[in-house]
């Protein structure tokens, strides 16, 4: 997987999005793609629940790259569908770009994909990340 590109890592983001309805709450209408320092790909989708405790995409494939025994991200990217089947990338929220952080501290390095034609390091979208500041 190492020659694995930003379009195609897209690609299997998209391939897990099948959103299904629970209740009036979307599950699986985000989908995440990561690939590791060690070239592997894991996938995952968010899950919304009404009480909070429903997660992002991001943290399902991170939790994925855990329970293998992994923990440093060289790129990600998240993908939405529109209703007409059309594929969105998506930044990653506040929560999973710190989450992200706390995984591993070389995480601040990874490539996150923002499009086509934009990808950025995490360290640019959380430009305040050494705190407690002195």
């Amino acid at each position: 997987m190492a020659d694995i590109t930003n379009e195609e890592l897209t690609k299997k983001a998209e391939s897990v999005v099948k959103p299904i309805n629970v209740d009036g709450r979307l599950f699986a209408d985000v989908g995440c793609a990561l690939i590791t320092d060690k070239d592997n790909v894991y996938l995952g989708v968010c899950i919304d629940t009404g009480s909070g405790t429903g997660f992002c995409a991001e943290h399902s494939a991170i939790a994925a790259m855990v329970t293998a025994g992994e923990l440093r991200i060289k790129k990600l990217v998240a993908v939405w569908k529109d209703d007409e089947g059309v594929a969105h990338v998506l930044p990653p929220c506040g929560r999973c770009r710190e989450f992200i952080r706390q995984i591993h501290k070389d995480n601040l390095e990874t490539d996150i994909i923002l499009g086509k034609n934009k990808v950025v390091k995490l360290s640019e979208l959380l430009p305040y990340h050494d705190w407690p500041w002195r």
